[in-house]
């Protein structure tokens, strides 16, 4: 299988560290630091991407000038659905991309975030067979696409495309059964279409980092010395047919903790799926709105409300406590951005008359409303 030989834990480098006192000043000697550690412990794997501002650049200079590069294997991705009017826009993103890195070539090309409106742009532009086309020319080894969107649409895509080499996903314990990120059912279609898998967010933005308390404790007594976060990736990785699972260290205490569990990783244990099985139990017991994002809401809103996404948005700060990254989801929904805010509800009912799960949308938008203020 194609990564057989990469070990299960790839470095993100979207969340590097920054320079103290900056918010975007990357801090080159630590990410320096972290490279060496983790190509110390084995693990060789880095996914970057042309819209991670300052990524690629910090890379050449931590690891591209440091290293030789048959000693490490480089992903990185074309967003053409950011501003991109034109074809040449659009390649313009891998040439940059080429430029910044110093890599020379890439192991692994992602088509970036496939689904939704954001699928058509690379059929537009046509940018399939032109990067088959540097697939032939050596500067990409591989070619796939990281996807954030429903089973039924990933279904598609890799049924119009066999010729995508592996497909990136969004897989953790917490949203294995989500009806909104639907992990476990975009995984089955790539298992089915016998497409290898790079896992992202495992640790779900570093949410499952700092579960919920009564998740917690399920976690801790079971190995008091571990962090939450190595369980969230060690799921990941023992899912068969996976190439690596990425985790976005913005430190080196991150870097040395995922090391210190994954050096010597084969599979879970019978007890440990067990452990994770029973946290999984407890995040359910916590109380959330019960959106099953079907969004017959959706549709009769007059308003255009992103209902769903407003739902998603105050569960993931009732369940984690995380404001900036629950607030950030808020207006989102199924398919994508671009709805208008909760406190934009007129309260004409509408959606209360289609709901299956009798949620009452506008007494809970009012709370959105007020959480995310």
């Amino acid at each position: 299988m194609l990564g057989d030989d990469i070990k299960k834990l790839g470095f993100g480098l979207m969340r590097l560290p920054r320079v103290e006192g900056s918010n975007d000043v990357i801090d080159v000697e630590q990410v320096k630091q972290m490279v060496d550690e983790f190509l110390a412990a084995g693990f060789t794997y880095f996914d970057t991407a042309w819209a991670y501002s300052g990524s690629e650049e910090a890379m050449r200079k931590a690891l591209v000038e440091r290293y030789p590069r048959e000693k490490y294997q480089i992903a990185t991705k074309n967003a053409a659905w950011i501003n991109c009017k034109t074809r040449e826009d659009a390649i313009a993103q891998y040439t940059t991309s080429l430029q910044k890195s110093g890599a020379g070539y890439f192991d692994f090309y992602l088509l970036h975030n496939l689904g939704d409106s954001r699928t058509h742009v690379f059929e537009d532009f046509d940018l399939w067979n032109y990067f088959l086309g540097e697939k032939e020319k050596g500067k990409i080894k591989h070619l796939g696409f990281s996807f954030h969107s429903t089973a039924e649409q990933l279904e598609e895509i890799l049924t119009k495309h066999p010729e995508a080499e592996f497909v990136q996903l969004q897989i953790n314990y917490a949203d294995w059964d989500s009806n909104l990120i639907q992990s476990r059912k975009c995984y089955e279609v790539a298992r089915k279409h016998n497409k290898p898998v790079v896992i992202m967010e495992p640790v779900k933005g570093g949410n499952l980092a700092t579960p919920p308390e009564n998740v917690a404790k399920v976690l801790k007594e079971a190995e008091p010395d571990s962090s939450c976060a190595s369980w969230a990736v060690r799921f990941a990785a023992d899912l068969e047919g996976v190439i690596t699972v990425l985790s976005g260290m913005s430190n080196i205490e991150q870097m040395r903790d995922n090391l210190s569990y994954m050096k010597g990783f084969t599979h879970l244990t019978p007890e440990e799926k067990k452990v994770i099985e029973r946290a999984r139990e407890e995040l359910a017991k916590v109380p959330v709105v019960p959106c099953t994002t079907c969004n017959y809401c959706a549709k009769v809103c007059p308003m255009n409300i992103g209902i769903s996404g407003s739902f998603n948005a105050l569960n993931i700060y009732t369940l984690y406590g995380n404001y900036e990254s629950a607030k950030g989801r808020e207006s989102w929904d199924v398919v994508g951005q671009g709805h208008k805010r909760a406190g934009e509800c007129i309260k004409c009912g509408k959606c209360e008359q289609v709901c299956p799960q009798h949620i009452e949308i506008r007494k809970e938008l009012v709370r959105v409303a007020e959480t995310f203020k």
